[in-house]
Formats: structure tokens, C-alpha cells, sequence
């Protein structure tokens, strides 16, 4: 297993290497991807089966964020196939995939941008998001965080399975590069893109409290994965 040290040395490398690499808008990356995303994304199945086992068996209606082609809701429904999920995402060839593979299952699908999705209030049993949020800053999370915590009944819970920076260089070290490039490719500001800027652990959970979450559990999966439990009280 890497140290932080070797692991760092290896991310500066990769990053010197992709210096002119061009942002990718973020639907249009997963939509030229999408043959051989789920096998690329294989590498998490434990991490999917501990999401399944994490929602209450009351649980009835969930909301994924970025929920692509549902590899989490995969194993959800084989647990409680009666689950109500509405599934956000921004890639509609994902979600068209998702709706094939689950035409028999209670399913909304919603093509669009998470942080304006109307939540409402005390609506849902369970929120979930596993590896999209690592692409976006604070600020937008915490809003984001505020309308999930409002959007959830009493009791409910958030279940975030994400790529958490290893240390404060790292998260540093992402967003000046995410930054400079969308300077370097001129990006505007409301297009979402395809790099990774992960806060760590501490300033992920920070997020979460400040909106009232309280966490109830924290588990590293072997499989690279954080997977934080936060529960409206």
C-alpha cells in the first residue's frame, strides 16, 4: 500500500503530465463512456453492496444523486425491490440505460443539474450519492447539504460513498489545478466538468454538521471508497 508521500509524488506526476489536457464537460465525459463505464466502475462493487445494507428496510423513497446507470441501486433492489428511487443525473444517455436496465422497478428519472433539483421538504426516507460529488466545491455542496437535510423526514439519512483527498495538500493542490485550468481553457463558470477536487474527511464532515446532520458512521471500504452516514435529528 502507497504512503501519503508516494501517493502525492505520483498525483504531481500526473497532473505535470496532463498539464494541457482540456477540461471535459461533465455529461459529455460519462456520455463518450459510457460502453465501458460499468466495467471501469466495477472496482467498487463492495462499496455497492455495504450502500444496500446501509438503507433501513422501511426505507421507500430515495433519491441518487448522480446516479448514472444505478450500479448502487443495482444491488439496492435486489434487497427491497419495491424501493422508491427518483434518480438525478445530468447524462441522459446514463439514465436511459438506467431505465432499461430497471423498466419493472418504481423509478423517476430527472435529467439535471442536482444542486437546482427541488428536494422539497421532509419528502424522502433516504438520500444518496456515490463518487459525483468529489467534482464541486464547498460552497455549492453546502447549499446543496442545506436543501438535503431539509428535504429528508425526520430520521432520515444521507449516505455518501466518495473519493475523500487523503490530506489538506491534496484538496489544495486539485482545486488550484481545476481552477487554473478552467482560466487556461476558458470554462465558464456554470459549466460542470470532469476533474477531481475532493475535500478531505474533516472538511467533508465539517459541510455536513453545519447543515445538521449529525454522522452516525464512517467506513473505508477496501476498494478506495469513504462511506459517510449522516442522519437528520
Amino acid at each position: 500500500m502507497k504512503t501519503t508521500e508516494e501517493y502525492m509524488q505520483g498525483l504531481k506526476q500526473w497532473l505535470q503530465d496532463t498539464s494541457d489536457t482540456p477540461l471535459e464537460e461533465m455529461s459529455d465525459f460519462f456520455t463518450k463512456r459510457l460502453d465501458g463505464y460499468e466495467e471501469h466502475m466495477a472496482i467498487w462493487e463492495n462499496s455497492y453492496q455495504v450502500f444496500a445494507g446501509l438503507l433501513p428496510s422501511e426505507c421507500q423513497r430515495v433519491v441518487d444523486l448522480g446516479c448514472g446507470t444505478g450500479l448502487e441501486l443495482d444491488k439496492i433492489w435486489q434487497k427491497n425491490p419495491s424501493i422508491e428511487v427518483t434518480g438525478v443525473d445530468l447524462c441522459q444517455s446514463m439514465l436511459d440505460k438506467l431505465s432499461e436496465k430497471h423498466s419493472d422497478k418504481h423509478l423517476t428519472i430527472v435529467c439535471q443539474d442536482y444542486f437546482q433539483y427541488d428536494f422539497g421538504t421532509a419528502e424522502w426516507d433516504a438520500v444518496i450519492s456515490f463518487e459525483s460529488l468529489h467534482h464541486f466545491l464547498p460552497d455549492r455542496k453546502k447549499e446543496l447539504y442545506q436543501k438535503l437535510y431539509n428535504g429528508l423526514k425526520d430520521g432520515g439519512i444521507f449516505v455518501l460513498g466518495d473519493y475523500i483527498a487523503c490530506c489538506d495538500e491534496e484538496e489544495e493542490l486539485l482545486r488550484s489545478v481545476c481552477l487554473k485550468k478552467r482560466e487556461q481553457f476558458a470554462v465558464p463558470d456554470n459549466c460542470f466538468v470532469h476533474f477531481d477536487i475532493p475535500l478531505t474527511l474533516e472538511h467533508e464532515l465539517e459541510l455536513l454538521k453545519n447543515a445538521g446532520f449529525k454522522i452516525e458512521k464512517v467506513l473505508d471500504e477496501p476498494d478506495g471508497a469513504t462511506i459517510i452516514i449522516a442522519k437528520k435529528v
